[in-house]
């Protein structure tokens, strides 16, 4: 062993190891207990970031511990390869994606593999492949056959320049991200799944996951958004038409003074045919933005149609409006609208000078001329309803509805269906086509899968299965047809992965039941918060989905999650001469700092001109502030990295970026590196010479305790509580004890052998390098990875002694050892025997003797 720790020299050489012995390849073993630990894999976008190493360490630490408890543990790595960044690097790079993507992949692989990360490699795959996604594309014919899929006009943002649909992401100010052009609203054929259909057990099910944070659960129950409402019809007048709502404040139906219709409601299109200030008000919400947010903060307007609608109970007449808040892909696309009573239908109805009718009573401070009353309160001037609060109201409306044959109660859900088409190329080719006649049918099976052609240039405005109508034309029972040219959401994808790797090189299935059964549910997941709702929601839905076709029996596919916080660094600029901020990168930045570590001054290393801090920040390319994990490997090592990422913070919180701290990790590492070679500089151990043969004096109890006491906190922090950084500091605690014991004895040497191979197994899923390396030398003959955690020794914390801290009138006077069964008697004789504790108690009355056992004597005297 070298005396110098030099990470360099070790780390690609136990990498090199695991690789041949092929350490981390899962075995299915129906007699083991297994593990099955995931982080979510990256999209391949070049270049692994600090957030990914938080990641990736967390999971390996995990499931690094797991296997050293004696489980199968299975901890495997893949690609997120399909999306849209590869488009537009393709396009910048006059390229195909798929190049781009592969590159990227086989740059990234290499940098996990130079971060130790245990992963099983033989089970990798990119979603790009055609193996991975031709289960995809059938498990989707499977569905359509299952009435679960279906198409349907849905409204897209639609740039008319580039003649090509856009993401949300895309539309910058309202605007085309290539061409400028103003992004209109159209609708376009898509296809859904009908993720509805599942709404309730989603619901329901997330009781099951106890080990997923309440703030995650949350979060989908109120994405899923279940609600209890009444549905209920209004007539129009002089027209067979009608039209329904949906509401959950029945009580208030007595305070309806208008109705709002969506834009594109058939009632609406209709009316605009004879009045061009409806068409023209049609065409001005085309531009409008849909998300939640967009809708809220946006300015209401809208436009009389001329039409009225009768109450449903009332019989009176009340005006229908168009309105550019109400969305005809949600609900019905009508609202009924009271302005007494909903802030948003006040703000329209004051706008328009539109009447406001309070039904329900307020509080003294409540004016309805200044804003709506919201809260639910007692009915008034609702005739036969009037007196009832909410709950009475709720009934005895709805009940007349539904005596009326004018309404019932419903159960509604936020949750939509999953539109899973996109107008792009790089993703999963929709596996159906499309006949002269305009139905749709299934790809069938053996003409599975429908490839993606890769050896492709991107022009940047359309894609290019969409413009090569070759690829386009099949044929389905002998006459000709077209295939969809329209890919799946990406989140298609990233919704089964998980479950493919339990048998990711079975050519004949998308699953094997046998051993998706034995893996299934992944025991731990890691990921971001910001993936709460969509990907777990979409893969807790897919996971119901397999299970009700035969090919998983778990009703979860997650058991445990776990959400990281993200990763900040300091940020520095300075003004440039136009007035904006030129963002400086750290690792260019020299700074000074004063004795509470704040900055007192910081200079760009390439001019050496004064720069400014903004704080701590999420690293991130616009604001410059990333540090690249491959120079902190190649300067410290890639255990240096794991331990200041699994030290600095708790998982769930954020953690801020210290080049300080790393060298710190880094001190810490030459600390146990020293300590362990120091250890093999003495006099080896015969056979004999073990705990069992010798006898401990004090010092070496107390050094034994100690280390139980640590084996005992982190295998708790680790195992229960994920505190990896507490468990870290327990540890650093306990080497503090260990460099100040002395080596002079059998019996010191014998303890410290127990104590340093303890911290090496202790630090064997963090740091695994330099625990492989040196239990090489110290350890028992067999590779670290494949030695069971350190047991706590319950007869080691047992106390012969305990230091007593006596104390005169609440001032310290002497520090007595007393047997650990000593009785009060005992220690209180032991106390007043001392020669200092005599000093301050002779010729005095003792008034009171006050003892804690096993730690403090007080002697009240005067």
């Amino acid at each position: 062993m070298e005396s110098i720790y030099n990470p360099q020299s070790i780390e690609a050489e136990v990498q090199q190891s695991w690789t041949e012995n092929k350490t981390f390849a899962a075995v299915d073993n129906a007699d083991q207990e297994k593990f099955y630990c995931l982080a979510m894999f990256p999209y391949p976008s070049g270049k692994l970031h600090m957030g990914h190493v938080r990641n990736y360490s967390l999971g390996d630490v995990i499931s690094r511990y797991q296997r050293m408890q004696g489980k199968n543990v299975m901890q495997p790595m893949g690609w997120d390869a399909f999306g849209l960044p590869a488009e537009n690097a393709a396009i910048k790079n006059k390229s195909a994606p798929a190049k781009w993507t592969y590159q990227n992949i086989d740059y990234m692989r290499g940098q996990l593999k130079s971060l130790g990360f245990g992963y099983d490699w033989d089970r990798e795959f990119a979603t790009c492949d055609k193996d991975y996604y031709r289960w995809e594309q059938w498990f989707f014919t499977q569905l359509f056959e299952k009435g679960l899929v279906y198409k349907k006009n849905a409204t897209v943002n639609w740039d008319p320049v580039d003649q090509t649909v856009l993401a949300n992401e895309q539309v910058i100010d309202g605007r085309g991200w290539r061409s400028g052009a103003m992004v209109e609203r159209k609708e376009i054929p898509q296809w859904f799944i009908k993720i509805t259909d599942y709404a309730e057990e989603l619901l329901q099910d997330l009781d099951q996951l106890t080990d997923w944070p309440e703030q995650v659960k949350t979060m989908q129950r109120n994405w899923i958004g279940r609600s209890e409402g009444v549905e209920l019809t209004f007539k129009v007048a002089d027209s067979d038409e009608s039209f329904d709502v949906y509401t959950t404040r029945p009580d208030t139906l007595m305070g309806v003074t208008y109705v709002a219709l969506a834009a594109q409601h058939p009632l609406t299109l209709e009316a605009a045919k004879n009045n061009p200030e409806i068409a023209e008000f049609i065409e001005s919400c085309k531009t409008n933005k849909a998300t939640e947010a967009d809708m809220a903060a946006m300015e209401k307007k809208g436009v009389d149609t001329g039409l009225k609608a009768i109450h449903p109970l009332t019989g009176e007449l009340v005006p229908v409006w168009s309105a550019n808040f109400v969305l005809m892909d949600y609900g019905s696309g009508a609202v009924m609208s009271v302005p007494g009573h909903d802030q948003r239908d006040w703000e329209f109805a004051t706008k328009y000078g539109l009447e406001i009718t309070q039904v329900i009573a307020g509080t003294e401070d409540d004016d309805i001329t200044k804003a709506a009353i919201t809260e639910k309160n007692t009915l008034i001037n609702s005739g036969e309803f009037d007196g009832l609060n909410f709950k009475e109201a709720f009934k005895a409306i709805s009940d007349k509805l539904i005596a009326e044959n004018k309404g019932n109660v419903k159960v509604n859900y936020r949750l939509r269906d999953w539109g899973v088409s996109r107008q792009r190329y790089w993703g999963t080719p929709i596996p159906m086509i499309n006949l002269a006649n305009g139905e749709s049918v299934a790809v069938p099976a053996d003409q599975l899968p429908v490839e993606l052609p890769e050896d492709v240039i991107m022009d940047g405005v359309t894609s290019p299965i969409k413009d090569n109508p070759a690829w386009a034309k099949t044929t389905y029972n002998g006459e000709e047809a077209l295939r969809e040219t329209d890919t799946f959401d990406t989140f298609m994808e990233s919704s089964w992965y998980y479950a493919r790797f339990c048998s990711s090189d079975d050519k004949t299935q998308m699953l094997d039941p046998e051993k998706a059964n034995y893996w299934l549910p992944v025991d731990q997941y890691v990921g971001g918060i910001e993936h709460a709702i969509l990907h777990l929601l979409y893969a807790r839905f897919f996971h119901k989905l397999l299970r009700d076709v035969g090919l998983v029996k778990c009703d979860e596919p997650f058991k445990s999650l776990l959400c990281q916080g993200m990763v900040l660094a300091e940020t520095y600029y300075r003004e440039a001469d136009n007035g904006a901020q030129e963002w400086i990168a750290p690792t260019d930045v020299e700074v000074e700092r004063n004795e509470k570590g704040q900055i007192i001054k910081a200079t760009s290393k390439l001019d050496g001109q004064p720069v400014l801090s903004a704080g701590m920040s999420k690293m991130s390319k616009s604001k410059n502030n990333g540090i690249d994990p491959q120079q902190v490997i190649q300067q410290y090592g890639a255990d240096t990295v794991r331990l200041f990422i699994m030290f600095t913070s708790p998982p769930e919180q954020t953690l801020e970026w210290s080049d300080s701290g790393v060298e710190g990790a880094h001190r810490f590492l030459k600390r146990v590196w020293k300590l362990a070679y120091d250890f093999t500089q003495e006099e080896a151990l015969t056979v004999e010479q073990t705990l069992a043969n010798v006898t401990l004096n004090a010092d070496q109890k107390a050094l034994r305790r100690e280390l139980h006491k640590a084996i005992g906190k982190v295998s708790d922090d680790i195992g229960r509580r994920n505190t990896f950084n507490t468990a870290i500091a327990a540890i650093m605690e306990l080497m503090n004890h260990l460099t100040k014991a002395k080596i002079e004895t059998v019996e010191d040497r014998i303890v410290m052998q127990e104590a340093i191979r303890a911290v090496i197994l202790m630090l064997t899923p963090i740091v695994p390098h330099l625990s492989h390396h040196v239990w090489n030398i110290i350890g028992d003959g067999k590779p670290v990875e494949n030695t069971a955690w350190p047991v706590v020794d319950e007869s080691a914390l047992v106390e012969d002694e305990k230091l007593i801290i006596v104390q005169v009138n609440g001032k310290l006077r002497a520090k007595i050892t007393v047997a650990a069964d000593a009785s009060k008697d005992q220690v209180e004789a032991l106390g007043f025997a001392d020669e200092n504790v005599t000093k301050f108690t002779d010729g005095k009355t003792v008034r009171k003797v006050i003892y804690v056992p096993g730690k403090l004597l007080n002697i009240v005297a005067n």
